[in-house]
């Protein structure tokens, strides 16, 4: 498993390798692939081209693949209010925003920008709050995805000076997918139809498709 700096991520990679997922992730010496200028074709003085921040998973499916940019969040006790769901916060940064638009430009069509927010929580949730729930390392996470297009039309500004954006609940509630549903049984999704992923078949992976 590559070494990942934060929690979040070495959960949702360990999550993709139980479900035998096929992905690339973005190491540290991604840095050092960012490309020029030239190669952006950002005007002078663009903020996203001197801020350009690259993201975590390049995930691959059976119909198109996945920019991913991961935000990790955590999540207070359930236990003291069983049959409710806890506030999802859903803040992201303008300079994920406009980075995630540049690399989708330069990845070109066939690649699909989404943020994966992975909730931790102290306790594993009641059944029946979250589609996806499992435990790493200790700690349990759930899976909420918003695909880019979707977070653009209805992001609302949450602090001007930290330049930092977020979806009001019930949009969120309404516009956030599961990740990756298991096709056992009968989808229980609330969120919109069609998943974020589109689950794989279950028939084994070429080792190489998942990097160290």
């Amino acid at each position: 498993m590559a070494q990942r700096r934060h929690q979040y991520e070495r959960a949702f990679e360990s999550f993709l390798r139980t479900r035998r997922i096929p992905y690339v992730a973005v190491n540290e010496a991604r840095k050092t692939l960012l490309p020029d200028r030239a190669t952006l074709k950002i005007a002078e003085g663009d903020a996203a081209a001197k801020t350009l921040k690259s993201f975590d998973f390049v995930i691959y499916g059976s119909t198109t693949n996945l920019l991913i940019e991961i935000k990790g969040r955590k999540l207070g006790s359930t236990q003291t209010r069983p049959n409710t769901k806890p506030r999802l916060e859903s803040w992201v940064t303008l300079d994920d925003i406009e980075s995630l638009q540049t690399w989708q430009r330069l990845f070109g069509e066939g690649y699909d920008p989404v943020f994966i927010f992975v909730y931790q929580c102290v306790a594993q949730p009641p059944d029946g709050l979250f589609q996806e729930v499992f435990e790493h390392a200790g700690s349990w996470y759930m899976l909420r995805a918003v695909r880019l297009q979707d977070y653009l039309q209805h992001m609302r500004t949450r602090s001007p000076r930290w330049r930092t954006v977020h979806l009001p609940t019930d949009v969120f509630e309404r516009i956030s997918h599961p990740f990756a549903p298991s096709l056992a049984g009968d989808l229980v999704d609330l969120g919109p139809e069609l998943p974020a992923f589109e689950p794989l078949s279950d028939e084994p992976l070429e080792p190489s498709l998942a990097t160290d």
